[in-house]
């Protein structure tokens, strides 16, 4: 088992009709004028945004920004920093998915930041978000365990770049996560939030044969449960498959997987760049690029893979063919979902994508990758001509 250190402060508060307990974790702050961050919309047609603001309005002031799009926007962000300065904005709720949570963190770093906060995703030397006006989040779509965390991915579409960003200051004081919300997500949005957390996990699991065997007995009952409720996608009206799935994602990436075992990440990485240049979805760019990194990486991954069949999928046989399958039983429960894991699905323009990807990569000194620090440029190349 690995050494590791590991500490969650959020409060998660679970179920349904909780609102009323927001004054109270608001004042448990101190807080007095708070900034109201949210997504495009859908949480004012849903009658989230007014329940929200019901609960808060007698007793704080509030400023409200909205828009903040589904790949968080490095320029939209920095209205919001500049609003939250104008304001003296001394908390902030993000009331939507991990889009808009992963949006305030930054907000919340950048806010008192001095220099040029794209520096600091950049991670220029001496550039660190070194304090953060504190925020709660109010979960609308279960998938990237945002809620529970302390890491964000934020875009910057005119240079065509996707950091990610992190640390102790940016849990949340708080998440309100309502499984009753689920019923207001459309198809595709579940599709994608299941893909999101199944991957999260994978990407924590499917490494090496390892002796912490709690964290790899969670990872498979996480998976295990997400295959078990994909009946959500059409009936996310199902209190008790919403929640579970709501649950499922948060615990996905809560940090508990992680403890003592060795990760990857790669797929997350190489994803990040299919969804800055092509705009696809997160959770799809991780379905298309997941099982041909597997393929990839399969000498160095066949043990864990094969556990992963032999426990997940209750598949049975010699190791090599078990693993897989799984890769297969993989990708066509990405398929049963209604998502496509080739990429020429998603563009006509992909002949130079892979060479492109792997130059960056090079360029950023991106040339060890994965649990084994084995994956390099080249095999990024090869694994994007597989998704093609």
């Amino acid at each position: 088992m690995e050494n590791f250190e590991i500490i969650n402060p959020v409060r998660v508060v679970f179920g349904k009709e909780q609102w009323s307990r927001l004054p109270e974790l608001l004042k448990a702050q101190n807080a007095k004028k708070i900034m109201v961050a949210y997504g495009g919309g859908s949480v004012k047609k849903i009658g989230l945004f007014d329940t929200v603001m019901d609960a808060i309005k007698d007793d704080f002031e509030i400023v409200e920004f909205g828009g903040i799009p589904a790949n968080p926007e490095y320029t939209k962000l920095m209205e919001a920093v500049e609003l939250a300065r104008k304001e003296s904005i001394d908390f902030i709720i993000a009331l939507g998915g991990g889009s808009v949570i992963d949006g305030v963190k930054f907000i919340s770093g950048a806010i008192g930041y001095k220099g040029e906060p794209w520096d600091v995703l950049e991670r220029k030397e001496g550039c660190v978000f070194d304090t953060a006006v504190p925020f709660g989040t109010i979960l609308t779509i279960p998938a990237t365990g945002s809620e529970v965390n302390s890491g964000g991915v934020i875009s910057r579409s005119e240079i065509g770049a996707k950091r990610t960003m992190g640390g102790p200051l940016f849990f949340p004081v708080f998440s309100f996560c309502d499984p009753t919300v689920v019923a207001t997500l459309p198809k595709r949005q579940l599709a994608n939030g299941i893909i999101d957390a199944y991957m999260h996990v994978l990407e924590q699991y499917v490494t090496v044969t390892g002796d912490n065997l709690l964290q790899e007995r969670q990872a498979e009952a996480i998976l295990s449960t997400l295959i078990e409720v994909k009946g959500v996608v059409d009936n996310p009206s199902d209190y008790d498959l919403a929640a579970n799935f709501m649950l499922c994602a948060s615990h996905a990436l809560n940090g508990n997987l992680r403890c003592g075992v060795k990760t990857d990440w790669t797929t997350h990485m190489i994803g990040h760049e299919l969804t800055a240049k092509y705009g696809i979805d997160h959770a799809r760019t991780l379905a298309i690029v997941g099982p041909r990194l597997f393929e990839n990486q399969f000498e160095r991954k066949k043990n864990k893979l094969a556990q992963y069949g032999e426990r997940v999928w209750g598949l049975k046989g010699e190791a090599g063919e078990v693993a897989l399958e799984a890769i297969k039983k993989t990708e066509e429960f990405f398929q049963e979902l209604g998502v496509s894991t080739k990429l020429s699905k998603y563009s006509e323009e992909t002949a130079e994508f892979p060479q492109y990807v792997s130059a960056i990569f090079e360029e950023r000194d991106w040339t060890a990758l994965g649990e084994h620090q084995a994956i390099n440029p080249k095999d990024v190349k090869d694994i994007l001509e597989a998704c093609i």
